[in-house]
């Protein structure tokens, strides 16, 4: 199968055949797949739910985190439009970005959409800084990345999520997690990252900000706060330096399950009944 579509991209192996990789073409780079994720906005994009903000044209593989090796031995990872679910993946290069030395390729895959999400809305949205009270609504793949840049912004950070994702925020290092409605303290930022209506929007203090990665603009509730809706940006300069953090060990990556990309199928419906949660690697 070497098919174009609006994400260029090719498996070497379909329906037990060998194929050839597909040609490269201007600006753009072969990508031997070492690893991918399932995101949950790519169980919408498969129901056709988000074909008005991300329209497709088929035939389209799935696969928009990607981290993989160049033909000149270069571990990259990206965030792509599609294609990663594949043994050899066609990219811009101007999306990839090196990986370091002792972050495992494999894992880093983790980093591109989750990562950036959370970064942009800590660091762009919230503009989160020291000595703030921050509360993550979530604490799944997302919630997690944003918890531990949060705190090394130099924030208090509570999380509120649900009892099977209290382990995961307290991992993380959340400094209180709370399940379900528990009174807490004003905040200066709270970062809503679940899909569902905000609730806690009355602890914002006056001039703080709600940054919402789900909930739309028209939804959000109006208070003496800032409320930000936002569509996470393909950032090269932001993923290199959500990369740096995770050399360093200031952030860890956290995978849930690491599964053959056969499974890709399964996946998809463990995520649609409920059954999935964190991050989960997809391996060619």
């Amino acid at each position: 199968m070497a098919s174009r579509s609006s994400a260029p991209v090719s498996l070497a192996t379909f329906n037990g055949k060998r194929h050839e990789p597909p040609e490269p073409g201007p600006g753009e780079v072969l990508v031997r797949v070492a690893a991918t994720t399932f995101n949950p906005s790519e169980a919408g994009l498969r129901r056709g739910l988000l074909r008005s903000i991300v329209p497709v044209v088929l035939p389209y593989t799935m696969g928009l985190d990607v981290a993989g090796t160049l033909a000149q031995g270069d571990r990259v990872i990206g965030r792509l439009d599609g294609g990663a679910a594949a043994d050899f993946a066609v990219a811009p290069a101007n999306v990839l970005v090196p990986v370091p030395d002792g972050v495992p390729l494999e894992d880093a895959a983790a980093l591109p959409i989750a990562g950036l999400t959370a970064w942009q809305a800590v660091f762009e949205h919230a503009a989160v800084a020291e000595g703030q009270r921050v509360l993550v609504n979530g604490a799944g793949a997302i919630g997690r990345y944003a918890i531990q840049l949060a705190r090394h912004a130099g924030a208090h950070v509570v999380a509120a999520t649900s009892a099977r994702g209290a382990a995961a925020a307290h991992g993380a290092g959340a400094d209180r997690v709370i399940i379900g409605w528990e009174e807490i303290e004003p905040v200066d930022a709270y970062i809503h990252l679940v899909p569902a209506d905000p609730v806690h929007t009355g602890r914002i203090r006056p001039g703080g900000v709600l940054v919402s990665a789900t909930t739309p603009a028209d939804r959000l509730p109006v208070g003496p706060f800032r409320g930000v809706h936002f569509i996470v940006r393909n950032d090269t300069a932001d993923l290199a330096a959500l990369l740096a953090l995770v050399a360093d060990g200031t952030v860890r990556i956290d995978i849930a399950g690491r599964r053959p990309l056969t499974d890709l199928d399964a996946v998809h419906a463990e995520a649609d009944a409920g059954k999935l949660t964190g991050k989960t690697l997809l391996l060619p």
